[in-house]
Order: C-alpha cells, then sequence, then structure tokens
C-alpha cells in the first residue's frame, strides 16, 4: 500500500516502514534546553500562549472548586490526577503554534484549533482511549488501596507510611506508564503521518532509552503544576504553554522520524528547516 504524497516526493510503501521511529541519545540536562526553547516560543506568540494557558486553567479550578465545595476533596485529587494523565491533548494546539512559529508562520489560533480538532482528531481519540483506559484502570487501583486504610483503633505512624507508600508506589506505576506512552507519541502525530500504536512505540522507547534525561523532564513537569496549584492556578497560565511548548522542541531533538511521510496538508505539511528539506530529499532518492 502506497501513499502519492507531496507533489514531486516519491509515493510511500507503508508495508516498508519502521514499527518505530529511532530516537537520539540525550544529555541528563537535555530537558532544561527543552524549557528555554518554550519560553522563547511564549515570547514570541504571548497572546495566542496566554490564551491557551489561561483556559486550561480556568478548567482545572473549575473542576477543583465543584469538588472541594461539595466536600469531596478525594474526588479533587482523583480529578487533578486525571489531569496529569490526559493533559498532553491538552497541548497539541500549543504544538501547532510552535510548528507555526518554526515556519515562520504567524501564530493564528484557528490553524491551531484545525490541527487539535481536525487534522489529528482521529488518532488523537485513539490516544485518548488509551489514556482513558489506562486512568480507569489506575482510579480503580486507588479504590481499592483505599480499603486498606487503617480505621480500627488508634493508627500508628507506621501503619500511615506503610499504607501510603503502597498506594504511592502503586501510582507511579501508572503514572510511569502514561509519561512513557506520552511523552513523544502526540509532537509525533503532529508532525508526521504516523498512526497512534506507532507514536506511542516510538515514545516508549524513546524514553526508556533515555532514562536519567526523562527522569529530568518529569521532575521540571510535577514540579511546575505543582507551582501551577500552589499559586491558586494562576501560575498554569504561563506554565503550561511552556511545558507545552517544551514537548514538541523535546521532541524534535530525541526523536528522528524522517523516514515516516509528512502530512499532505496542514502546518507541518510544510518543512521546518533546511534539514527536513535535504530529508526529504534522500528519502526520494532512494
Amino acid at each position: 500500500m502506497t501513499d502519492t504524497g507531496r507533489s514531486g516526493v516519491s509515493p510511500v510503501d507503508r508495508d516498508e516502514l519502521p514499527f518505530a521511529a529511532p530516537c537520539r541519545k540525550l544529555s541528563p540536562w537535555a530537558p532544561l534546553g527543552w524549557v528555554r526553547a518554550g519560553f522563547a516560543d511564549l515570547m514570541q506568540a504571548p497572546q495566542q500562549s496566554l490564551v491557551y494557558g489561561l483556559a486550561v486553567a480556568v478548567m482545572i479550578a473549575i473542576v477543583s472548586l465543584l469538588a472541594w465545595l461539595q466536600g469531596s476533596q478525594w474526588f479533587m485529587f482523583a480529578m487533578l490526577g486525571g489531569f496529569v494523565f490526559l493533559a498532553p491533548l491538552t497541548c497539541i494546539g500549543l504544538y501547532a503554534i510552535s510548528a507555526q512559529l518554526e515556519r515562520d508562520q504567524p501564530p493564528l489560533m484557528s490553524r491551531s484549533f484545525r490541527a487539535a480538532f481536525k487534522r489529528h482528531f482521529g488518532n488523537e481519540m485513539v490516544f485518548a482511549l488509551v489514556l482513558l483506559i489506562i486512568f480507569l484502570v489506575w482510579a480503580r487501583a486507588a479504590v481499592m488501596v483505599s480499603v486498606f486504610f487503617p480505621t480500627e483503633g488508634e493508627t500508628t505512624t507506621m501503619e500511615l507510611v506503610g499504607f501510603f507508600s503502597f498506594g504511592t508506589t502503586i501510582g507511579a506505576v501508572f503514572a510511569a506508564i502514561t509519561f512513557s506512552a506520552s511523552a513523544f507519541s502526540l509532537p509525533m502525530i503532529m508532525h508526521r503521518d504516523v498512526d497512534s500504536v506507532t507514536a506511542i512505540v516510538t515514545s516508549v522507547n524513546a524514553v526508556l532509552r533515555n532514562k536519567r534525561a526523562m527522569l529530568v523532564w518529569l521532575t521540571i513537569i510535577v514540579a511546575s503544576l505543582l507551582v501551577g496549584v500552589a499559586t491558586a492556578f494562576t501560575g498554569l497560565v504561563v506554565i503550561v504553554p511552556i511545558i507545552g511548548y517544551a514537548a514538541w522542541h523535546g521532541y524534535l531533538e530525541t526523536v528522528n522520524a524522517d523516514a515516516f511521510p509528512r502530512h499532505q496538508v496542514g502546518i507541518t505539511s510544510i518543512p521546518r528547516s533546511e534539514h527536513e528539506l535535504q530529508s526529504d530529499d534522500n528519502s526520494s532518492a532512494q
């Protein structure tokens, strides 16, 4: 089965495409460069970035406030945990803004919305379904763990430490699975014409081969979100776009997706640099 691709590019035989894109070996401190690049994108598109960040911050604040007013703090924490699982889906519009800036295009919200809700909607929904299944299993596991909370007699410190340590370990396992699957998958779907399975396998492979760098990246994400929550969600207005842009730059530095076809329409149907133009020429010559 072939794909005609863009004009002037040889047809692509999808049966011969690799199962996953190769990844580069990263310095442990590479994520710090991603954050700097994300901040630079924020400075280039401040209005679009802050509008996007405000929308996400308001959404999280409303859910948390409703849960708190209903007297269900556990539900609030569960929803915040769910946001951590589903957060990558909220960032694809930010990837689109970064992609426009790389191509010297004005960063239009209309293009970003088309990318998020039209161009790649099918693959996004498959990816969302995968994350939803993981989240539901995680929520069920959390309920089962809560059954073992010591309620009879006087609870000792050791019992509490044991309970919370066990619960934290279970949550960390699910968080690690989700993080590995989502770190680079949606940026890859935005960048190249690939299916969700290929993108997820590529992401997991890249994370496993760059454990130290990804640990630093995960620490930055978690610390940033905690700062955002600690500032009554106002900090998320700036934090969300920076993290989203940084994730896009991290994908470009980590994953070599040159073997996969470019989208025929949309922002990323246009090469972002001379490097990608040369890659396309080499692919067509093979």
